[in-house]
């Protein structure tokens, strides 16, 4: 039970038992894990083919569930347990895809878009008003895009879904980014970092003053990363303030400030109002604009730790990027703590990976003779990871520490090239290094590292 002080529940269990020499023992069980089993043992309460069954003939299943008044409505239930459903598989988004003669309906596991089911195109009037109703999108827009937010409740705790609509060619097209709070701040020792790049990192949180950059593609989870590293500094004794666009997840004790440019309120103007508000700590969600990347190493210089997210393909891309946008060398150099580029990788799944012998060109790639004791596995699929072989993710980084001489480097002049070189002189390894190392360890593969990371750098 989530309650064992609750009397009536336990009396109405004792007369359902009918024999007093029976005696009832409740025991404490959070309600999530109740509802877990449940699932597990008795199925969905809100079956898909039971509701489908009720929409083609308008009759209720009433043997299958139970209906509620929240229930009443079919399409209502269809929604909410495709959302359930979502959550349940570790989904990141879902897409809602209108076809000319169905709809597609697809989920994003583990970075990779799976279809999940098809469904008859005479419910997406119905899937587009429910799907409005609960993102307080307006039902009589269809031309423009919509972006809205909502909320349900699974295994007992709040799941927040960021929802947007385009209009497409066969009607408007819906994906919802799930935001599960539970899972979007991890430990830091829970990232799946590597031992170095976890020792790096630790080394760059403890300089006081500075930018910490964090680069990487949508969905590489840089976001999850910072909220990481803010999760291990947050404390009653430091003031951590956030420029988000938007807040994905709330965190205690930490101000956090939603962007809206349609009202003047840019990450530039955030800035200047942050640094009024005492802040030992800022957090800025993107930089975009020449203007917020000199706000930001401004912050930095005027004793400020700083950390924020920049769209490049490596550590040491960011600085040409930098300048590019319009920030001088002399500004950036002595300021920037480090850099961090981030990809995220399919981790085998340890059920069913299956040992092999790799070929020759793999051996190659990989850097091991035959007589290296080193086993390489493969993905099969099993029912633990619905037939797909991987089963959760791992960071493939690289973590660029800029030291005096690296600063001196910039400050003269210097290329990508000279940066790099120096970098690993310094012992810098680089996402391609990272990625081979969790391939040798047995936890991916080579051809999901090679996905993610360009491996013609090795040919």
């Amino acid at each position: 039970m989530s309650n064992p002080g609750d009397i009536l529940v336990l009396d109405k269990i004792k007369r359902h038992l009918q024999n007093p020499n029976l005696h009832v023992a409740p025991v404490l069980v959070v309600e999530a894990e109740i509802q877990t089993a449940i699932d597990n043992y008795y199925g969905y309460e809100l079956s898909i083919e039971g509701i489908l069954r009720e929409l083609e003939t308008g009759k209720a299943d009433t043997t299958n569930i139970s209906i509620a008044n929240e229930y009443s409505q079919p399409m209502v239930r269809l929604v909410d347990n495709l959302l359930t459903d979502a959550v349940k598989r570790n989904a990141s988004d879902i897409h809602f895809e209108p076809e000319e003669d169905y709809i597609r309906i697809r989920y994003r596991i583990d970075g990779v878009l799976q279809e999940i089911r098809l469904l008859h195109k005479m419910y997406w009037s119905g899937l587009v008003v429910r799907l409005k109703v609960m993102s307080s999108l307006d039902l009589t827009e269809q031309r423009l895009p919509q972006d809205g937010r909502m909320s349900l409740i699974v295994h007992g705790r709040r799941i927040d879904f960021r929802v947007s609509s385009l209009p497409g060619t066969h009607g408007e097209n819906f994906v919802l980014r799930i935001l599960d709070r539970e899972k979007g701040i991890v430990p830091l020792d829970e990232l799946g970092l590597d031992a170095d790049s976890y020792a790096e990192l630790k080394l760059m949180m403890g300089r006081p003053t500075g930018i910490l950059l964090v680069t990487g593609p949508t969905g590489s989870g840089k976001t999850t990363t910072l909220y990481s590293i803010l999760n291990e500094l947050n404390d009653v004794g430091v003031n951590i303030m956030t420029l988000e666009d938007p807040v994905e997840y709330p965190m205690s004790m930490i101000r956090q400030t939603p962007v809206n440019e349609e009202i003047g309120m840019t990450f530039a103007a955030g800035i200047r109002s942050l640094m009024r508000q005492d802040p030992d700590i800022i957090l800025i969600g993107e930089i975009r604009d020449s203007e917020t990347a000199e706000m930001s190493i401004r912050a930095a210089m005027t004793g400020h730790q700083v950390f924020a997210t920049l769209h490049t393909n490596s550590a040491i891309g960011a600085i040409p990027r930098l300048l590019d946008i319009g920030v001088s060398r002399s500004i950036m150099a002595g300021n920037i703590i480090g850099i961090i580029a981030q990809r995220l990788a399919r981790k085998l799944c340890p059920h069913c990976k299956t040992p092999y012998q790799p070929e020759e060109f793999e051996r190659q790639l990989l850097s091991i003779s035959e007589e290296d004791n080193i086993q390489l596995y493969k993905s099969k699929g099993c029912d633990k990871c619905n037939g797909i072989g991987y089963k959760g993710r791992l960071a493939v980084l690289e973590t660029l520490r800029f030291t005096s001489e690296m600063d001196e480097l910039l400050l003269d002049g210097a290329s990508q090239h000279a940066l790099l070189d120096k970098a690993i002189e310094n012992g810098f390894s680089t996402m391609v290094q990272s990625g081979i190392r969790w391939v040798k360890q047995g936890e991916t593969t080579l051809e999901e590292i090679s996905r993610v990371v360009n491996l013609t750098e090795l040919v």
